[in-house]
């Protein structure tokens, strides 16, 4: 666990801060060549996890940032779900994902970017707000959404020029 941090007391502020670092991760995943996708983990102001995409470097489609968030932070806590914990990921969470976050029970999704194309969490579904699922959570989009989305799209500028 994260040594705790002096967080804003105001909830857009509070966002902002964690979103921040989320970008960071986000940034260092881009330089390893990876999809620049950052997530921090949350629970009572305390970062549980931080990660970012690991795709190519795990050769593992399922090494998105956000179940590396969840797996370090369930790991870390001794625990299987993640009451009242939230998550900042500066892309919209895909199915696979916002699935895992429901299961693992996260009580709030915060990210920056629209997935137009797997985006689960408004985009293509709302699976967080879905009433047919057992356990629904919040969520807040658009958080320095065009920092993740800039982001996003000088990463794949950059990966089409060199072919």
């Amino acid at each position: 666990m994260f040594p705790s941090l002096e967080v804003p007391d105001d909830p857009w502020q509070r966002d902002l801060h964690f979103m921040e670092i989320a970008l960071r991760e986000a940034a260092e995943a881009g330089l390893r060549g990876e999809v620049p996708v950052g997530a921090v983990l949350v629970l009572k102001n305390r970062i549980l996890a931080r990660e970012s995409n690991r795709c190519e470097e795990l050769k593992d489609p399922t090494a998105h940032a956000e179940l590396l968030a969840i797996t370090t932070a369930c790991s870390t806590l001794g625990e299987g779900r993640l009451p009242g914990a939230e998550i900042y990921v500066t892309l919209e969470p895909c199915f696979m994902c916002a699935g895992a976050l429901l299961h693992a029970r996260v009580e709030r999704i915060v990210f920056g970017a629209f997935d137009p194309k797997f985006g689960a969490c408004g985009s293509l579904a709302d699976l967080p707000a879905d009433q047919r699922l057992n356990h629904r959570c919040q969520k807040h989009s658009g958080v320095l959404g065009e920092e993740s989305a800039g982001l996003l799209r000088s990463f794949f500028q950059e990966r089409r020029k060199k072919g």
